[in-house]
């Protein structure tokens, strides 16, 4: 049974794992979601695994702690499964974002932790600044604001392509078939 294990402070991670998830139990593959927050797996559960799904989000400018916290138990497994590894950031919402290559936060996580993932891909995340706290929305709006994004404290737009969502799924399920 495939775990997606996600890492998320707004929930935009949690709904891609979740929607992973559902296109792999069509598949047959009855797989669940499980959040990094409240603890990581133990080594020996990642090391039975045949496959490893991680969806984990960008936060001001770095993947959550749990991100690498758990990257790093996965990097020191002597024989590391296949990494299915999906980064949420705002940049993938520009073209050339989405690839290991053209995503910085992707491209600097794999380097950092030496990884060799079978999948890699940015999906973009959804900006709603109604959601943040206030520090949260003048931050993020200034990033925005560097980055030539939308700074109205009233933006709510999502930015996920929920089809490459599941192409992403397929590619998984195809990654299965081949292990």
């Amino acid at each position: 049974m495939p775990t997606v294990y996600y890492a998320t402070r707004d929930g935009q991670a949690q709904r891609i794992a979740e929607h992973i998830c559902r296109k792999l139990n069509d598949a047959g593959r009855q797989a669940v979601a499980c959040n990094l927050l409240p603890a990581l797996p133990a080594s020996a559960e990642l090391a039975a695994a045949p496959l490893i799904v991680l969806v984990a989000a960008v936060r001001y400018g770095k993947h959550l702690p749990e991100v690498d916290r758990f990257l790093a138990t996965y990097r020191a497994l002597p024989t590391p499964p296949p990494l299915a590894l999906a980064s949420v950031n705002l940049t993938a919402r520009k073209p050339g974002k989405t690839t290991s290559s053209g995503n910085a936060y992707l491209r600097k996580a794999i380097a950092r932790h030496q990884l060799a993932p079978a999948l890699a891909v940015a999906f973009a995340g959804r900006l709603d600044y109604r959601r943040y706290s206030w520090r949260d929305r003048q931050i993020i709006r200034f990033i925005m604001l560097l980055t030539g994004g939308p700074t109205d404290p009233d933006t709510c737009i999502e930015y996920t392509s929920w089809d490459a969502v599941e192409d992403f799924a397929a590619q998984i399920v195809a990654l299965q078939h081949s292990h």
